[in-house]
């Protein structure tokens, strides 16, 4: 080895010892954050003392390199510890100073910062998926732009039927599929049920709730773009008694009184027979009223026993099973819920109307 090599670790160590000390006394003497931070840059920076100290390291020995280069970190932790404690009583002091010189009231209330709300469709939807969920439905969903076939063929709408004439249905251009037809933005929530009987079988108990669409003009109680609720139950031995029980249920739970169902004949071409079911209204207890017309009734829903079309076109056995299904506006009905009295309040952003609820 060199004989000037035997005189850099000592005086290596020295600097480093020195750099340490000369370090930590002129912290002390340090008033504000821009000292400090100027005099971090002359000790720690990437053109300060240490780095000049570390260059010497490549005239080491091996030998010597991992002893320096531990005394080295070991002194950079050490200070660099030193200018966060340095910076953190600065900071302090300096916020002590700024509050003791103005007065500040402690009882004053701090400022608030405004909540959201969920959109009463949101909510009425969450408590009807709670209600049917306790009663053992499952809560299914389907695509929004569905086939002709699934929209009406499955659900023995034939092709002369009106709701496939196009003053009614949303059309997708371009879009047609080789096996099902063209494409329209779903006019109901009804193709989940075929959609469902393919991939579950039966027996089979679910509810759908989602967005539909039509092509009618806008008014206070018609909407392009609204929400519906698809029920169905399939299995053995089922009968219209058994809708009857659920839907009394059902409106009682959620309205949290008693509540009186009724059905009258109706027509729908994926149910036979077809049913209209009314309930009882609730603003004069079924004594007759404006909200009822005077008949003590408001309509609610279609529903009625599915077809067997429609059973054969989801790969049931309709011999075996039987099945009700029923269709409400959940739209509809979160405006009586509410009293809402233009169904475009429910679409059209205004903040104001959704922070009523």
């Amino acid at each position: 080895m060199p004989l000037k090599n035997l005189y850099i670790k000592p005086r290596m160590k020295n600097e480093l010892q020195q750099l340490e000390s000369s370090a930590l006394k002129a912290l002390k003497e340090v008033k504000t954050l821009d000292e400090l931070k100027d005099l971090e840059v002359k000790f720690l920076g990437r053109k300060g003392e240490l780095t000049g100290i570390l260059r010497g390291l490549k005239d080491l020995s091996p030998a010597e390199k991992p002893e320096m280069g531990a005394l080295s970190n070991t002194v950079k932790k050490k200070l660099e510890a030193a200018f966060a404690s340095k910076q953190q009583k600065l900071e302090n002091d300096s916020l002590e100073q700024q509050l003791s010189g103005q007065f500040f009231d402690t009882t004053i209330p701090g400022k608030s910062r405004p909540i959201g709300h969920i959109h009463p469709l949101s909510q009425i939807q969450e408590e009807v998926e709670r209600i049917f969920s306790q009663m053992g439905f499952s809560i299914a969903d389907g695509p929004e732009i569905e086939s002709e076939y699934y929209n009406f063929e499955g659900l023995n709408i034939p092709a002369d039927h009106p709701a496939r004439d196009m003053q009614d249905t949303f059309f997708i251009e371009g879009k047609d599929h080789k096996d099902h037809g063209r494409m329209v933005l779903r006019t109901h929530t009804s193709p989940v049920q075929v959609r469902s009987m393919e991939k579950y079988g039966a027996p089979l108990r679910l509810i759908v709730p989602g967005r539909v669409f039509r092509n009618e003009a806008t008014d206070a109680s018609h909407d392009h773009t609204f929400d519906q609720v698809e029920g169905i139950l399939i299995d053995e031995n089922i009968s219209i008694a058994h809708l009857k029980g659920v839907m009394k249920e059902f409106l009682t739970r959620l309205f949290g009184k008693e509540v009186n169902v009724r059905f009258r004949p109706g027509y729908f071409p994926f149910v036979e027979p077809g049913l209209e079911l009314d309930f009882s209204c609730l603003i004069c207890e079924g004594k007759g009223c404006r909200v009822c017309k005077k008949t003590g009734w408001v309509e609610f829903m279609g529903s009625g026993m599915i077809h067997e079309n429609v059973l054969k076109a989801g790969g049931v056995d309709h011999k075996k099973y039987q099945g009700w299904a029923f269709g409400f506006g959940l739209t509809r009905l979160v405006m009586m819920r509410y009293g809402i009295d233009d169904i475009r309040h429910l679409t059209n952003g205004d903040l104001r109307f959704n922070h009523q609820f």
